[in-house]
């Protein structure tokens, strides 16, 4: 069984929400997964033992939360190479943090990325409840095959 840990920084509560839709969806798939607030994160080794890491922060004032910024040098130190990857965010007006998280796991991480960073406005709007399981989903499926 498939082992995700889905690690989300958030200002309002939107980009937990998604986070827990995204672990749904990779429990559809006979995956375990485990959703962290990025602040229980203290070390690299909290990063150890899993298949597949999901990233999300919401974006304020164009940017990741700075929470997130300091995950993602723990996680180049993590030696994650060749993980499954995924990353996603809720935003209200820009939307950079999924990309930038995205690229960081992909070309810094070395990580194996799903098809691109999720960015939803919120997940209760225009189907982004199913659109945030597909992509839980979509992880949990290319973890099961590496």
């Amino acid at each position: 069984m498939a082992k995700a840990l889905i690690v989300y920084a958030t200002r309002t509560g939107s980009t937990k929400k998604i986070a827990e839709l995204i672990a749904e969806g990779f429990r559809s798939e006979k995956g375990d997964a485990r959703i962290v607030n990025v602040n229980e994160i203290k070390k690299e080794t909290d990063l150890e033992g899993f298949d597949a890491y999901m990233f999300g922060s919401a974006t304020y004032h164009g940017d990741m939360m700075q929470s997130m910024k300091t995950l993602l040098f723990l996680a180049e130190k993590a030696c994650l190479e060749g993980k499954v990857g995924g990353s996603f965010g809720a935003f209200g007006w820009s939307g950079e943090a999924p990309g930038r998280i995205y690229d960081t796991m992909k070309n810094i991480c070395k990580m194996n990325m799903v098809s691109g960073p999720l960015r939803l406005k919120s997940a209760s709007l225009g189907g982004g409840e199913q659109t945030a399981r597909d992509y839980g989903s979509e992880v949990g499926k290319k973890s099961s095959a590496s």
